[in-house]
């Protein structure tokens, strides 16, 4: 299985260009997730450059390493005509329609312990109401 995760806002807060705080267990889960399930992890980010090198680093001495970074394979080469369009089985992105579910949310579903709760026309795996629909119940409850 391949597992696509973001950096910004997934495995570290919103802080770019520079290093954000850590949310918790997000680099805890993605190893147990590399030992327990073998899978192959990609770092999939808008960072490139200095700023992307700082977060494999940052990954990296964590214990946390990547399969590939940005690309398909390691040793796929990332000239004209590259896409940045990741292979992967899951995505795990805090931009996902519905937001970033709990860190032991994430490991249930992959693991299969739990399944996504759909609702309505797309799904939601998060515990607790997005932020959306927690505006529109506010809003709902003014008029």
């Amino acid at each position: 299985m391949t597992i696509a995760v973001d950096f910004d806002g997934t495995i570290v807060t919103h802080e770019y260009p520079l290093i954000g705080k850590p949310i918790p267990f997000a680099i805890d889960t993605l190893k147990k997730l590399q030992k327990e399930l073998h899978v192959q992890l990609i770092l999939w980010t808008y960072r490139t450059g200095k700023e992307l090198d700082e977060a494999v680093e940052y990954c990296r001495s964590k214990g946390l390493e990547f399969y590939a970074v940005n690309s398909n394979h390691p040793e796929e080469e990332q000239g004209d005509g590259y896409s940045r369009k990741i292979n992967a089985d899951i995505y795990i992105d805090d931009r996902n329609l519905g937001g970033l579910p709990d860190w032991g949310v994430i490991y249930a579903i992959i693991k299969g312990e739990t399944k996504p709760i759909y609702n309505n026309a797309f799904m939601s795996v998060q515990p607790k109401k997005n932020f959306l629909i927690r505006l529109g119940e506010k809003l709902q409850h003014e008029d």
